[in-house]
């Protein structure tokens, strides 16, 4: 497993990292024996960066994560969102990053994964109430009493990263990124790299838009999202077609080529993987020996193109609450 560093002030972590959220009925039902054999499987082959939020499965991801590196803490780096608020019943009841509740949820984060700090601690959205700067300053307050390693941030823009690194350097900023979800490559990604500030993409398969998954549970969180929809996949169906047929010649899955495509577009992202299953991770890993040139990339950029995806990335309610968007077409 190679490597790769996040930004100027990050750890070096493996060039891909796992995104456990969907092991967390985020996607309908999944394996908790499966969802641990994954997470074991993604360290014995070399990844180091784990990725969960303590509101995936209200605290039911953590605690997956924190059995199975049970033994295993000094072989992987957490990266943990928080912010997000949820009730009994599932539902979204808003967002806290004030400096009090950053460290209230730090601590049963930290008591829910059974370690003693974490590698990567972000807020998973800009909480329009709280300034930055007091979120960062409250994570720079638990680096400096050892609970916390390293800032990021997350779906933010350009502005806002600026005025957070006023206050402590930031590794690195997770944001949505794929072939068919390039808003960053206009001024946010630009940005980043003046700072040096590194990106952990998700997304990179679209939550499987790009590999043909189907929405096959009641509970499945891509069914609220427009490019899903029935109406929507018929067109986005067809640029995975184009896709596999792009893999084909490549000798790889459809899956492969999208997450090689992330992996080729600089060795400052790091491309973060759903897998949910040891099969699914095995497929996943296949992307790392793919190499493309510049004509190729430029080839499938243009061959899945991502103004011709039907949909947006949320719906119209989460995506005006995303700092990212909101900027998304500034001027770098």
């Amino acid at each position: 497993m190679n490597t790769r560093h996040l930004g100027a002030s990050g750890p070096t972590v493996s060039e891909i990292g796992l995104g456990c959220m969907g092991m967390s009925g985020m996607y309908g039902p999944a394996d908790e024996h499966e969802s641990i054999a994954t997470i074991h499987e993604a360290i014995d082959h070399g990844i180091t960066l784990l990725d969960t939020g303590d509101f995936y499965g209200m605290g039911h991801n953590e605690m997956l994560i924190g059995r199975a590196i049970a033994g295993k803490r000094d072989k992987v780096l957490l990266s943990v969102k928080f912010g997000a608020m949820r009730s009994p019943s599932g539902a979204w009841i808003g967002f806290d990053s004030r400096p009090a509740a950053a460290k209230n949820f730090l601590a049963y984060s930290l008591r829910r994964l059974g370690v003693d700090h974490i590698d990567i601690y972000r807020p998973s959205r800009l909480d329009p109430t709280v300034p930055v700067e007091e979120t960062v300053g409250a994570i720079a307050e638990l680096i400096k009493e050892g609970y916390v390693r390293y800032i990021g941030l997350s779906e933010i823009s350009a502005e806002t990263a600026r005025r957070a690194t006023a206050v402590h350097p930031i590794s690195d900023l997770q944001i949505e990124y794929s072939l068919v979800s390039r808003g960053i490559e206009t001024n946010i990604l630009p940005a980043l790299r003046q700072m040096k500030i590194g990106v952990t993409a998700y997304g990179v398969l679209s939550r499987g838009l790009l590999s043909g998954s189907k929405i096959a549970a009641s509970n499945d969180i891509r069914s609220y999202f427009p490019r899903f929809t029935a109406d929507n996949m018929r067109q986005n169906a067809r640029l995975t077609e184009t896709l596999n047929h792009l893999a084909k010649e490549h000798s790889v899955t459809g899956l492969q080529l999208a997450i090689t495509w992330v992996l080729h577009q600089g060795a400052d992202i790091v491309p973060l993987m759903g897998s949910r299953t040891p099969k699914q991770l095995h497929e996943a890993l296949g992307a790392l020996q793919v190499k493309l040139s510049a004509e190729e990339l430029k080839r499938i950029a243009e061959a899945v193109p991502a103004e011709s995806v039907d949909g947006t990335r949320y719906d119209a309610r989460q995506m005006a609450m995303l700092d990212s968007e909101r900027a998304a077409k500034a001027t770098p």
